[in-house]
């Protein structure tokens, strides 16, 4: 009868006297893949696989962060909060971005700035050369400092084109504002204004819209009554929004002064002082100072000479 034989249990190993020995189990290891579909080791290998499988590079300003603040994946996770997978996903994609919050966490937990791991977003937030244009928004025009409009007032040497529907509320904004203008014209400004016809229906129509007290035809009459001492100027005008224009007046003032501007879309029923508004400086050709610099252009090419 034969001997049965046992056999070595998963796991072991016997030689040949029979005696069996426990294997050690390998420590466990977490690989990354790279572009040649082959895996590297996280660790301090890992920064010389230079992309990964979908062909993006490492974060391996990440992994330097790591190695110098002796913090491993689970320990970073653990301090920002997030899963030993997110970070190794951090890891394998420098084209991956974190939430906001999971990269503030994990900076502070690093001693780095945000630029050196995630260097996409800081430059992401950097404006375009048309976003440079906007120096300032407010949500109101009221919100505005009162001093902006006399600093642009004063600033401005070549061209002033006020084109507001009624714009009556310049003479509270700057002080001694028709003196000022008067000195602008002498100096050789150009100053212009562009305001809406008190008697025009789009007019009518704005004041039932409005339902104020202050009726848009009465702010357009305060706005002509200190015009009027000021026509006789040589270099300065005032011109009220042709009819067609009428509409496309009421809804946009541009107040220009020469390379800045306040601008304010009006909102449905909103007067203008609580409208937003926008301040805007040119910085190139066919911005966003020069779109709407043409649109008042175009409207007092149109407009119609109020007379002394």
């Amino acid at each position: 009868m034969s001997t049965p034989v046992s056999r070595p249990s998963p796991g072991r190993s016997c030689r040949l006297a029979g005696v069996c020995h426990v294997k050690s189990r390998p420590k466990r290891t977490t690989y990354l893949p790279t572009a040649q579909g082959q895996f590297a080791p996280l660790g301090a290998n890992v920064e010389k696989a230079q992309k990964s499988a979908g062909g993006g590079p490492l974060n391996a300003a990440l992994r330097t962060a790591m190695d110098a603040a002796g913090l491993s994946p689970r320990q970073l996770a653990g301090r920002t909060g997030v899963t030993i997978k997110t970070v190794e996903r951090w890891l394998a994609d420098a084209d991956l971005t974190p939430h906001a919050r999971n990269r503030d966490d994990a900076c502070r937990a690093l001693g780095v700035d945000e630029e050196m791991l995630w260097p996409k977003v800081v430059k992401d937030r950097i404006k375009s050369d048309g976003d440079l244009e906007i120096t300032q928004t407010y949500p109101y025009r009221s919100a505005a400092p009162s001093a902006l409009w006399a600093d642009l007032t004063d600033s401005a040497s070549g061209d002033i084109l006020l084109a507001g529907y009624t714009g009556y509320f310049l003479w509270s904004q700057v002080p001694r504002f028709s003196e000022v203008l008067s000195s602008k014209v002498k100096a050789g400004c150009r100053v212009r204004f562009l305001i809406g016809d008190p008697e025009g229906e789009v007019t009518r129509q704005r004041e039932v819209i409005e339902a104020t007290a202050l009726s848009v035809s009465t702010r357009i009459r305060i706005t002509l009554e200190h015009v009027a001492p000021l026509l006789p100027l040589d270099g300065l005008e005032a011109r009220y929004s042709a009819p067609e224009d009428a509409v496309n007046h009421v809804s946009l003032s541009v107040f220009r002064f020469d390379e800045e501007a306040l601008v304010t879309p009006h909102l449905a029923r909103l007067v203008g002082h609580d409208s937003p508004l926008l301040h805007l400086r040119r910085h190139g050709e066919g911005g966003m100072f020069d779109r709407f610099a043409e649109h008042a252009e175009e409207l007092w090419s149109r407009g119609l000479p109020i007379e002394a």
